[in-house]
């Protein structure tokens, strides 16, 4: 659903950047580290949908959290974010330790926002039990 998003947005030639929570997480570090963090954040912001994915997958360090926080918050009201997660919000806690941090983010998420829940079945584990069933046959 995510790429297909993406994908739509792409045709309307809008510029997309599509990635991990932790991908993102990592470039902003690294960027830290290297004292390019302004550019690459201003390299983010020129996007009018980031996509990232995975979020609740891996859990955040402190400063993750709140590079996370800072790309979404800049956004807000201006661009497109979409994410997809396999944690209900009341879980976020888990990914984003800080309470006050995670609040924050999950207002700022939520608001104007569409949720769309698939589920809890993976459509991977779906097509593998099908090619099993198939080659059962």
């Amino acid at each position: 659903m995510l790429t297909g998003l993406c994908v739509a947005a792409c045709r309307q030639k809008r510029r997309v950047r599509f990635t991990t929570a932790a991908g993102l997480v990592n470039e902003l570090v690294e960027a830290k580290h290297q004292l390019q963090l302004r550019r690459v954040m201003a390299r983010w912001s020129r996007y009018d949908l980031i996509a990232i994915d995975e979020v609740g997958y891996v859990p955040l360090a402190e400063v993750g959290a709140e590079f996370l926080f800072q790309v979404v918050a800049e956004r807000a009201e201006k661009a497109a974010v979409v994410m997809t997660t396999n944690l209900p919000f009341s879980e976020w806690t888990q990914v984003i330790p800080n309470a006050r941090l995670c609040k924050a983010l999950l207002d700022r998420i939520t608001d104007r926002a569409h949720i769309m829940e698939t589920g809890t079945e993976s459509y991977r584990f779906r097509r593998t039990a099908a090619k099993q069933k198939k080659a059962g046959k």
